[in-house]
């Protein structure tokens, strides 16, 4: 065995280890909220516990300890920023750099084949295999575009969209889970090569430093290195795109929707009913917005990885406890609250 192959199998192993940490990892915190909607005697007090730790802001009992200023949601989209640009920028340079090379080689080593007799299915097969590598790259890049397009918007709600109370807390649980998150997503996007990119950029990282600056190989690039990898991308991303963006307008018009509530309060402790866009059919629009923001990301993956559901499956089963507790506060803090207003889902739930 070629020591190209022997790369090649320890890079898939790689992979299928992080894909496996990844998934287990998405069970691991999905589980347990769905244990605390489970109605079984003697399970009471688990529930009341993870709501003690979902709990923020004006849900958040005061005396509640282990908590941090709910301002440090920005340490969110931080992280996510720092990290998805990380994860673009790799992914992108390797598709550009790395890729068409694979292709010749994929190519010659097809041609080869055919001279010497070797086997014409193996040597299509192959070539079938290495064009869903590439265009699942290119997917990835896609998919990695629109989670830059998230998170820097949360990035720039966290500091000129929301104006939060000196008083509101959080629990340091939900802030922990809240980092998990936007380290996890963004790697669950990309998780199937992405110890082939570690390595790519590790061997880059190495040639810059033995060779220097002015000596390290460099792509020629041009526009349409950019532009034609994404013209050949399915209709479902395309869809997804469009579903993504649907959740990511109205998202932001809900959050401009909260952030403008303090100035109609005489007290930063003051609350009123928010009123507008989705909050006319559910008392968590936000929490629906997101929820259909990552349902665009899985439709523009195809669906055809088992991690992203996973991903998808979390955000679900989190928002909707969270936007459950919202709507019992809501019903319990106003006597006229709007009677036909959902939790999270329009007319459903």
């Amino acid at each position: 065995m070629r020591m190209s192959e022997i790369m090649y199998l320890r890079m898939e192993e790689l992979g299928l280890g992080l894909v496996s940490l990844l998934r287990m990892a998405w069970i691991a915190a999905t589980l347990p909220i769905l244990v605390a909607w489970v109605p079984v005697p003697g399970l009471g007090w688990f529930r009341r516990s993870l709501l003690g730790f979902a709990r923020r802001g004006k849900i958040l009992q005061s005396n509640t300890k282990l908590t941090v200023p709910q301002r440090f949601f920005s340490h969110f989209y931080v992280v996510a920023v720092f990290w998805t640009s990380i994860l673009l920028a790799a992914v992108w340079y390797y598709a550009i750099k790395m890729l068409p090379s694979l292709i010749e080689q994929d190519l010659f080593s097809t041609i080869t084949s055919h001279l010497t007799g070797g086997s014409h299915a193996f040597s299509l097969n192959k070539s079938l295999s290495m064009r869903d590598h590439v265009y699942n790259v290119w997917l990835s890049v896609f998919l990695l575009l629109l989670m830059e397009a998230q998170v820097l918007r949360r990035f720039y709600e966290t500091i000129y969209v929301f104006n939060y109370s000196p008083t509101a807390r959080m629990h340091i649980f939900g802030y922990l889970v809240g980092i998990f998150f936007y380290t996890a997503a963004p790697l669950s996007l990309c998780c199937t090569f992405a110890p082939e990119v570690f390595d790519f950029v590790k061997n880059l990282a190495a040639e810059f430093i033995v060779k220097g600056k002015d000596r390290v190989s460099r792509p020629e690039f041009n526009i349409w290195m950019f532009v034609t990898p994404f013209l050949r991308l399915r209709w479902y991303a395309w869809i997804g795109a469009v579903i993504f963006f649907w959740g990511w307008v109205h998202q932001y018009r809900c959050h401009e929707i909260l952030g403008s509530l303090r100035e109609k309060t005489e007290k930063l402790e003051e609350y009123v009913i928010p009123y507008g866009d989705w909050f006319e059919y559910v008392s968590s629009p936000h929490y629906s917005a997101e929820i259909v923001i990552y349902g665009g990301l899985l439709v523009a993956s195809g669906g055809a990885d088992l991690s992203l559901w996973l991903l998808f499956a979390f955000v679900v089963a989190n928002l909707v406890f969270a936007a459950t507790e919202t709507q019992r506060w809501y019903l319990h803090k106003f006597d006229d609250y709007p009677p036909n207003c959902y939790a999270i889902f329009p007319f459903v739930y």
